[in-house]
């Protein structure tokens, strides 16, 4: 039976250590359980008050007496800690966590530790569009090529608590955003960048470190690392020139020598050696919709060459129909089609969507402002779009760029501003024809109205599914 000594050796260092644990997310409860095991001394910090905390953690921290930090000034109380555990929205940069640094504190993460403490074979996602989609994918194919695997980091279940059941044929699956990676100081063995653009310029300091932060995906990497890169993003094309291992690249407008493509002219995925190209998939026997997720395939494929063969491969992809809130079929009302594509979080998502569709668009649009611009968005919405319907804080942003674009093309357009989802949801239905596409793709983030782009797909859909 499988050891796995680099766990027991964490766990006897962990015996009778002083424990932060900021933010009482998802990934971190588990964690609570964990090292009351072994024997540390729990402390947990949250900006919520008791009364908003859920009561399976509030009575894990009775039941533990673990101490509780809570509320708006939680971290001043971050003090003579040996390590700490952050969650992915508490970043490292944080004063208070920065002075713990300088004392002498290691700060990590859940995840961080799944990659330092797992014996598997970990493929690892990240970029602005696609990760959960490519991720799912890669999971999906390796399933189909027999692994054991395990799906984790911003998708999935927390994973820290599964390393004892891993083993060295397993693999692991992990989506990386950011703020996951921003101070990681271990890389995946494949890592994938499926593209780079502005995005959570609310929360990182500037463009140029969430860039940075990206590529620490690779950084960490030997000459036995594989990197698949975007070809057609200038930016994570040219992060090849700091990659130590192998390096493949997927294109959709290129016709690249070697690595991956989506071929337009024929509507076929290929892979391309020296060369010569060799037909994988037809656009036609994809369930998934869009160039964007055709990408995202070329991705995956390339993620998973050195592990599962190309039939298996095919079969896999053959059988993937998407990831919830991602152009999501809801239903179809009077010959009208409606779509839910609440992960739309920015404009270059929602653009992608848009694209996805020859038929007539009305769109649903706005949200939170997460302060990205907006002027991209104009021009695929004049081409694409038949009425606007726009809502949030977002809408004026979006409003303008659309009239700009619609200026300069000559064109009008139907705008509508709404106050509410439902009342978004009302006009569309009303304005909606036999034919029609109602894509509801935000371009912007939820949390002005909802708690995160899951909860309002779900709305979205419910109130939908009144109509």
């Amino acid at each position: 039976m499988y050891k796995n000594a680099k766990l027991e050796e964490f766990e006897k260092y962990m015996e009778g250590k002083k424990v932060a644990i900021i933010g009482l997310g998802v990934s971190n409860i588990p964690l609570l359980d964990y090292f009351y095991q072994t024997k540390s001394e729990i402390s947990v910090f949250d900006n919520r008050n008791q009364e908003q905390l859920e009561k399976e953690v509030i009575e894990k921290i009775e039941k533990y007496n673990i101490h509780a930090y809570l509320g708006k000034d939680n971290l001043q109380y971050l003090k003579g800690f040996d390590i700490i555990f952050r969650s992915p929205s508490a970043m490292p940069f944080i004063p208070e966590i920065e002075e713990e640094i300088k004392r002498g504190a290691i700060v990590t993460s859940e995840i961080e530790m799944v990659l330092q403490l797992s014996p598997s074979k970990v493929i690892g996602v990240t970029g602005s569009d696609g990760k959960t989609t490519t991720t799912s994918l890669i999971y999906h194919i390796m399933k189909k090529g027999g692994y054991n695997c395990f799906l984790g980091g911003n998708i999935g279940t927390p994973l820290f608590t599964e390393i004892k059941n891993m083993k060295p044929e397993d693999v692991v699956v992990l989506e990386l955003s950011s703020f996951q990676l921003i101070d990681m100081n271990i890389s995946p063995m494949v890592s994938v960048i499926t593209n780079v653009s502005p995005n959570h310029l609310n929360i990182h300091r500037s463009y140029e470190e969430y860039i940075e932060a990206k590529k620490k995906i690779f950084q960490s990497q030997n000459e036995q690392g594989t990197v698949v890169l975007n070809y057609d993003n200038a930016i994570t094309r040219n992060f090849a020139k700091e990659v130590k291992g192998k390096t493949i690249f997927f294109s959709s407008k290129e016709k690249l020598d070697n690595g991956y493509i989506y071929d337009r002219e024929d509507e076929m995925i290929k892979y391309c050696e020296e060369g010569v190209r060799r037909h994988i998939i037809a656009k036609k026997d994809i369930l998934l919709k869009g160039i964007h997720n055709y990408e995202n395939i070329c991705a995956a494929l390339a993620a998973t060459s050195s592990f599962v063969d190309f039939d298996l491969q095919v079969e896999a992809i053959k059988e993937f129909s998407g990831v919830e809130h991602r152009l999501e079929l809801v239903r179809e009302i009077n010959g009208a089609k409606w779509y839910n594509d609440s992960i739309g979080t920015s404009p270059t998502r929602t653009i992608a969507g848009l694209y996805a569709y020859d038929e007539n668009i009305i769109l649903i649009a706005g949200g939170y402002d997460k302060h990205l611009d907006y002027e991209p968005i104009g021009k695929p919405i004049v081409e694409k779009v038949g009425t606007l319907i726009l809502l949030g804080a977002t809408a004026p942003k979006i409003e303008a760029a659309t009239k700009k674009a619609l200026n300069q093309a000559g064109k009008v357009m139907p705008i509508y501003i709404c106050d509410t989802l439902e009342q978004a949801v009302n006009l569309a239905r009303d304005k909606a024809k036999k034919g029609d596409v109602v894509l509801f793709s935000p371009a912007s983030a939820s949390f002005d109205l909802f708690k995160n782009f899951m909860e309002r797909g779900e709305k979205f859909k419910e109130l939908v599914n009144q109509l």
